[in-house]
């Protein structure tokens, strides 16, 4: 189980963007050490930023010493950005894949401890704590806002399951698609448009290169054809002698539908 520690915490801005992130990737727990406002759980600012967490107070605890709240734990780690005489400070990026496995094991409950975001935590904070760690940073800005920090370090522990899918990406045309399809332009371009044999030659170089080396959506190869027939054009894969198999002829049926489908709607509308 993990548990967040924030200590001596001062902005209910952040408190809230904190309970956001712990209801983004808990199961956690949240332990406010001696807020710094008696108002910080009913703040606008707090209500704004934890907006949507359910039961939202509920699920804050609030103690008056660090003690308090590190007493049932298994381990427990101190975020700093500065470094602290006598101890070493581990870079949090090779603990990570330890500290996971550990956060999964219901038989132990880990801190992650944080200051406050004025002067973070002092040395009897930082001594407390079993272990002591940082988030690096470039050398343009070193210090991180305290819901920031939280976040980075809950979201590298997160093991659950995500619930936004990953979604579907754009429908390439596939190779026997974009040769019809160069065909097709180089056919119909190379005849209404050119006005010499060197302007046809350049017309049908020009779109080798750009629909050979360019990924074309097929929604997009849909719109050129479109544009092919309303210059007159009836061609199809076979008159180029583009073959296929039964369901790549099938598809061609389709896309030929599609095309004068659109088309026969521009005709209704311009009428």
């Amino acid at each position: 189980m993990k548990r967040v520690v924030l200590v001596r915490t001062n902005g209910p801005r952040n408190v809230g963007s904190v309970m956001r992130a712990v209801a983004n990737f808990g199961p956690a727990e949240l332990v406010l050490v001696a807020p710094q406002r008696r108002s910080m759980l009913v703040h606008p600012d707090f209500t704004m930023m934890a907006h949507g967490v359910e039961n939202v107070r509920d699920r804050i605890r609030v103690v008056a010493t660090l003690g308090e709240a590190l007493e049932d734990t298994t381990r427990s780690v101190a975020f700093t950005a500065r470094p602290r005489d006598g101890r070493v400070r581990v870079d949090w990026r090779e603990r990570t894949s330890e500290f996971k496995s550990a956060c999964d094991d219901p038989a132990q409950r880990i801190a992650f401890v944080f200051g406050s975001e004025a002067d973070g935590l002092d040395a009897a904070e930082t001594d407390a704590c079993k272990e002591i760690a940082y988030l690096p940073t470039s050398a343009e800005h070193q210090s991180l806002n305290l819901a920031t920090a939280v976040s980075i370090v809950l979201f590298t522990l997160y093991t659950g399951d995500a619930v936004h899918k990953r979604e579907r990406g754009p429908r390439l045309s596939s190779e026997r698609q974009l040769a019809f399809l160069r065909e097709h332009l180089k056919a119909v371009l190379g005849s209404k448009v050119a006005l010499s044999l060197a302007a046809k030659r350049d017309i049908e170089q020009s779109i080798d290169r750009v629909f050979t080396r360019v990924p074309i959506e097929s929604r997009d190869a849909r719109a050129w054809h479109m544009m092919m027939r309303a210059l007159g054009s009836e061609l199809a894969p076979r008159d180029f002698g583009i073959g296929g198999p039964a369901r790549d002829q099938r598809r061609d049926d389709a896309l030929e539908r599609r095309v004068d489908e659109a088309l026969g709607e521009s005709d209704d509308a311009q009428a």
